[in-house]
């Protein structure tokens, strides 16, 4: 990153509006894009409605640690079922764009353009209205 500083953590941060350039194809903005190790990243379906997105070896990480979780307890289960029954591994082209499989797109309403926001360790991909709503809510 500038400065010869190498980031421990990758952050992901910023607020942009995307269009669809066909069907489920979006790109991953570039600011984004960069904190990826590698081409390929897993995308998954969030809280709220909207997609969650992971660095690869990152998510890969957080699953070991998932996979340690008891499954006696139902809430834990069904966080894990959640989460990796949904996750896909996509890779992203040259041009930083990556298809969003229909499952997901229906899951987030996702058509026409979206929002993809960082969020720290992940990215999310909202529909822009419900991220609109999401925001008027969190100020009052």
């Amino acid at each position: 990153m500038g400065n010869g500083v190498k980031w421990l953590y990758m952050v992901f941060f910023g607020e942009y509006e995307v269009s669809f350039t066909a069907p489920g194809r979006i790109i991953l903005p570039k600011k984004l894009r960069e904190l990826l190790k590698g081409n390929v990243l897993v995308l998954s379906k969030g809280f709220d409605s909207c997609l969650s997105g992971y660095d690869k070896e990152d998510w890969e990480t957080r699953a070991k640690s998932l996979l340690g979780v008891s499954l006696l307890e139902k809430e834990n289960l069904d966080k894990k079922r959640f989460l990796f029954a949904s996750a896909v591994y996509l890779e992203i082209d040259d041009q930083g764009r990556f298809v969003i499989p229909r499952n997901l797109l229906l899951y987030a309403n996702l058509e026409g353009k979206a929002c993809i926001i960082g969020a720290g360790d992940h990215f999310e991909v909202w529909d822009v209205k419900k991220w609109q709503i999401y925001l008027k809510d969190v100020k009052s």
